[in-house]
Formats: C-alpha cells, structure tokens, sequence
C-alpha cells in the first residue's frame, strides 16, 4: 500500500504548489519551508516515518479529498504530521503540530488554516476523529492506509516499524506493539470515510490479528 514514492524535487515542487494556494498577498518564497520540512523527513532515525511515507500520505489524501472540507488543509496537515519524529520520546504529534503552529504563520498562511492544520496533525495520536469531522476522517485514513497493504507490503512496513525503534529490547517491543495493534482493533472503524472504509477496512484488520497473532506467538511468550 505504501507504494507513493517520490523524489525530492517531485516533493518540493508539490509543496511550493499547495503553499502558493494558502499563502496571502506578498508572502515569502514557500521553497525554503519545503526544504525544511523534507529534511526533518530525511533525518536517519526515521525507517517508516520518511518521505516515502509522506508520498504515500499525500496520494492518499488526494484520492479521498472529495470527502474533505478543506482538501488544501488536509495536505498541509499530511506535510506536518510526522514532521517532528523521534522514536525514543513521546509527544511526535503534538511537537509537529507546535512547529505548524510556528512556520505556517510565517511562511503567510491565515491564522484560522493555521489552527486547522495543527488540530488535525494533533488528530493522527489516536486515529479516532469526531463524527462531522471530514477533514479529519481524511488525513486520519490516509495516514492509516498502509495497514491495508498486501502482505509482502504491510510486513515491510511492520519490519520498518521495528527498525525504527531497534533501541527496545524484543520483549518491550512486543508489549508495546501489541497495545498499539490493540488500541487499532478497538476503534469502531479503522476508516471513516466511505471510499477508505471500502477499499481498506477488511484488509487492514486482517492485517493488524495477523501481526498481533505473530507477536504473542513469539519466542519467550
């Protein structure tokens, strides 16, 4: 499912598209936030969280944005949510929104675009947004879509995942996997919007048993 590769410049040149969108009359050059932002995603600790991701992201978020509100918000909010990554702290979501909260000002976006970015990049902690929230529902299915991979992709992903915090020892990684599996496989629904609770809900359930199943049938469990 993760499959949305693309280049740096393909990146930027997406980027500078979208701020020119939101941007007022005379704001600054959007280039040197793009820059900015895809070196946060290139940053070496990152294995899951890269800019394949954000690609995978953003493709996603397109392909539902009938469904948005604010399609433009929801891509802005996709740039920003995983902005800020390090897999040895908490707090990732709440971080990335903090830094919108600083450079989408700056960089001349209205102060209400602002605040609905940085809400929805607070939204993708939980994966769980409110009914009547479209925006929500969009940037949280998009985010979530790789778990609807085929299996060869969605245990790419899962060795990905374990990369990235290759710092855990096998027997905490496992707990706290499995709670996040757990908390996943709790929700309602995976997806909210129609078209991803379509294409994506069954699949990525089976998904998420099967690894939680492998998870407890590890050695040493």
């Amino acid at each position: 499912m993760e499959t949305m590769a693309a280049t740096p410049r393909d990146l930027l040149t997406r980027w500078c598209d979208l701020l020119r969108r939101c941007q007022a009359e005379d704001a600054p050059d959007p280039a040197p936030y793009g820059e900015d932002l895809l070196g946060r995603w290139a940053e070496p600790q990152r294995r899951y969280h890269t800019a394949d991701h954000l690609a995978a992201v953003l493709g996603r978020a397109e392909e539902l944005s009938g469904h948005a509100a604010d399609p433009d918000a929801v891509l802005l909010a996709a740039w920003f949510h995983d902005a800020v990554y390090r897999p040895d702290r908490s707090g990732n979501e709440e971080r990335s929104a903090r830094l919108a909260e600083r450079a989408l000002p700056e960089a001349g976006v209205p102060q209400a675009l602002t605040a609905e970015v940085a809400r929805l990049v607070r939204l993708t902690t939980a994966h769980d947004p409110a009914p009547g929230d479209p925006n929500g529902e969009v940037l949280c299915d998009a985010d979530l879509a790789v778990l609807a991979g085929d299996p060869a992709g969605y245990a790419a992903y899962a060795a990905a995942v374990r990369e990235e915090y290759g710092f855990v020892p096998d027997e905490a990684f496992r707990t706290g996997r499995a709670a996040v599996l757990e908390q996943l496989l709790a929700l309602p629904q995976l997806f909210r919007t129609p078209l991803g609770h379509e294409r994506w809900e069954r699949t990525a359930r089976r998904n998420l048993t099967t690894e939680l199943e492998l998870l407890f049938a590890a050695p040493g469990r």
